[in-house]
């Protein structure tokens, strides 16, 4: 916790400090002088830094700033504007809920031209008709919203005025380095233009279930209100745009989330021009290596993005990617994370001719593929499980039975191809391997399964004290999970 870790800090400071003036633990361990030789030798090189003064910064930005309210509160929504709230549990990501009442405040926002042009987050302004924005002198403007994101949480806004309007430039996320000073501007609680300082504490974050983060992490102090703002450097340039928070209370605990603006200003030409957003589409569903999975496959390092899954008709298909292929690499960029993967491609002109490069049984191919716009698909609704009967033995701790056509019609699968999973024993492997009741198995050790009597073929023939590696398509989704061999 956060003030928590400041006693910490204070009590080193007081121990440093007593080794310095040779104080009485200096002299219980003789080691205590070499220890702080060492430490200096290893800040050699090192450039001495101050804080710096944001004062001149804050005045020059502040006017850019801007207030974003509606004189609507949307049906269903709490006394606080946003969602209900949630137990910190089960959901310690946020976006910022804000100020009830018949007119309320909405978020922040910034000024990126002087004809009026305005960014702020999409969901900040979902469910409003009427939005207004106010800056720092006290006009307040009607304002037309352009385009919206929901993807990436963007919206951009307009509003028009008598005179040039004061301007927040945009700089390059891209060249952001962890640990360098920032600064929030916005209307956290309904304060109007407060400033928070920190530094850049990470970047490249995701929060599930988004497949579009790209998130800078930062302390700045951000709150409920600082939602749309800008993050800016001691350049005074945007690099972020505020947009969540992780909390468990609804307020700032160090730990806040900001878009970067690299990101922000590919899409603003098309916010501009067709009101949304049009992104490039390799139709697969992936997951990380797991280093059972690294194991199974036969993989030289955990690195890349493993296909669970390819969407029929998609450029991926085309191509010829299979399921049980590993993307290491899109257009010459390697996949260190598979959820850089979904960002490169949205960010792929349509129509352009990519080189996916895959690993398949342990050797490396090269494939083109044609770029071609995104196609959300709807997710089937979950559906109670079934007590189901007991006809298999149970191993690694679970049952299976066929998939009868009336089952798949039931799951909204199209084949009968797989073993229903009918119970999981908790705490054994397949508990332990994430496999749930009504999944169905398609696949052990890479050899299809279309019966209970191949399934418990293929189990046998994995041998014991062998992992086995298992597909599994739950709804939708379609990933690989491997089962540790029983003790």
């Amino acid at each position: 916790m956060p003030h928590n870790s400041f006693r910490i800090w204070l009590a080193l400071g007081a121990t440093l400090s007593l080794i310095v003036a040779g104080g009485p633990w200096a002299c219980a361990d003789s080691g205590a002088g070499h220890f702080w030789t060492e430490l200096s030798a290893n800040t050699e090189g090192v450039k001495a830094q101050t804080v710096p003064d944001f004062a001149d910064l804050a005045a020059k930005l502040s006017p850019a700033v801007v207030n974003v309210s509606s004189d609507e509160t949307a049906g269903g929504e709490s006394e606080e504007g946003g969602e209900e709230p949630q137990e910190p549990e089960s959901a310690p990501f946020e976006g910022f809920g804000e100020h009830g009442g018949h007119t309320r405040s909405l978020a922040s926002g910034f000024i990126i031209s002087k004809d009026g042009y305005v960014i702020t987050n999409d969901h900040a302004i979902e469910g409003n008709n009427k939005i207004t924005v106010s800056t720092e002198d006290g006009k307040n403007y009607t304002a037309k919203v352009v385009g919206r994101d929901e993807k990436s949480d963007i919206a951009l806004l307009k509003i028009q005025a008598d005179h040039d309007l004061p301007v927040a430039p945009l700089g390059n996320s891209d060249q952001v380095r962890v640990g360098e000073w920032v600064m929030a501007i916005g209307n956290p609680f309904g304060f109007d233009h407060s400033v928070t300082v920190g530094i850049v504490s990470a970047k490249g974050r995701f929060i599930p279930p988004n497949s579009f983060d790209d998130f800078i992490q930062t302390d700045a102090s951000i709150n409920p209100g600082n939602s749309g703002g800008p993050l800016i450097n001691l350049r005074g340039e945007v690099i972020g745009v505020n947009s969540a928070i992780y909390t468990r209370t609804g307020s700032s605990m160090g730990i806040g989330f900001a878009i970067p603006v690299s990101l922000v200003k590919g899409e603003l030409p098309q916010l501009r021009e067709y009101g949304k957003v049009t992104r490039g589409w390799l139709g697969v569903y992936i997951q990380p290596i797991t280093e059972d999975l690294q194991q199974s496959l036969g993989l030289k390092e955990q690195n890349g993005a493993l296909v669970g899954e390819v969407l029929p008709g998609s450029p991926a298909q085309k191509a010829g990617v299979q399921h049980g292929d590993v993307i290491v690499s899109f257009d010459n960029q390697p996949i260190v994370d598979p959820h850089s993967l979904p960002l490169l491609v949205a960010r792929t002109p349509l129509g352009h001719v990519a080189t996916l490069k895959i690993v398949r049984d342990r050797k490396e191919m090269v494939l083109p593929v044609t770029i071609t716009e995104s196609k959300d698909t709807e997710l089937a609704s979950a559906q109670q499980p079934q007590k189901a009967p007991r006809g298999t033995p149970a191993q690694f701790g679970l049952r299976v039975e066929d998939l009868t056509g009336a089952l798949a019609h039931e799951l909204g699968l199209e084949s009968t191809q797989g073993v229903l999973v009918a119970e999981v024993e908790p705490g054994s492997r397949a508990d332990e391997a994430g496999v749930r009741p009504r999944d169905v198995i398609l696949e052990v050790n890479r050899a299809a399964v279309k019966d209970v009597a191949s399934y418990q073929q293929a189990v046998k023939s994995a041998g014991k004290g062998k992992i086995v590696l298992l597909l599994v398509k739950r709804g939708d989704d379609t990933s690989f999970m491997t089962l540790k061999p029983e003790g």
